[in-house]
């Protein structure tokens, strides 16, 4: 069987914890029946060898699947990763959603989405990752009485993604540190009103509203202060035909939206601009986990 799960890009600017959505790049895993267990990793994280000594999929997957069967069989796990590790997008809600779904499909279980989505949330609070991880697509999800509620969005094809992935790594855990303890009433009021515009926007197509609607006082500036030249990335996607540039999630990618047309064009400038960063454009995934046996 295998079981593939899309990046993610989570908060989109103002949508702190909140808003998020799937792009096409995913990390997929291959699950074969084997006499005894054993690992293989291919693409990102692939010279790392506590990935494969460590590894936080194994670990959930048998969480699951010893709960779910009586059997003691063992695996072969083959990984290929697309998704950059420690990035911003969405790495770790990848590992734990094609972790869970894994469990539940090598026992022929079925298992809706909503409850997968709500068996994540165990391994990750915030839904704004898990949630685009699970369902594809944009997101706007919170969490109430231990579930999460969501409602999701397909994105047309005519726009697309531009990432810029930094040479090194902010630390999600480090970065929220790095919050303020206390906001002001202004900024409270400043990201509530760009975060439901910029949801109307989304939900009603119109991504020219986008451009007024992705700025952030709650925490892009304090994480991106970490990484001075993210600023620089991120004056220039707008400058250069972005309709928004966000930090995506903690950090350090910068992501961005245009339309297609305009894609081509800013992937250039950004490459010309950054050489040192790896930049591409990727289409969005509408789809979410995928399980194929």
């Amino acid at each position: 069987m295998k079981v593939s799960v899309p990046a993610t890009s989570a908060n989109l600017g103002p949508g702190f914890d909140c808003l998020g959505l799937a792009i096409s790049m995913k990390n997929q895993v291959i699950i074969r029946p084997s006499k005894f267990h054993s690992v293989s990793l291919k693409g990102e994280g692939a010279n790392n060898p506590a990935l494969k000594d460590n590894n936080m999929f194994i670990s959930i997957f048998n969480d699951f699947y010893h709960n779910l069967s009586y059997k003691k069989r063992h695996f072969r796990f083959e990984f290929q990763n697309e998704i950059p590790l420690s990035r911003g997008l969405g790495s770790s809600s990848a590992v734990i959603v094609s972790a869970i779904a894994s469990a539940y499909a090598i026992e022929g279980i079925k298992l809706e989405k909503d409850k997968l989505l709500n068996l994540a949330l165990a391994y990750e609070n915030h839904p704004d990752n898990i949630t685009p991880a699970v369902m594809g697509g944009f997101n706007v999800a919170c969490v109430q009485e231990n579930e999460v509620r969501y409602i999701n969005k397909a994105i047309p094809k005519n726009l697309k993604a531009v990432i810029v992935v930094p040479n090194r790594a902010i630390s999600t855990q480090l970065s929220r540190k790095t919050l303020p303890f206390k906001y002001s009433k202004e900024d409270a009021v400043f990201n509530i009103s760009h975060s439901s515009l910029l949801t109307a926007a989304f939900m009603a197509e119109d991504w020219e509203m986008l451009k007024h609607a992705s700025f952030d006082q709650i925490h892009q500036k304090y994480r991106m202060k970490q990484m001075p030249e993210l600023f620089d990335v991120q004056k220039t996607s707008l400058k250069e035909g972005a309709l928004m540039s966000t930090l995506s999630g903690s950090g350090s990618t910068l992501f961005s939206m245009s339309y297609a047309d305009d894609s081509k064009n800013l992937e250039k400038a950004l490459k010309l601009r950054f050489p040192h960063f790896k930049v591409f454009t990727a289409d969005f995934d509408n789809v979410g986990v995928r399980i194929e046996i």
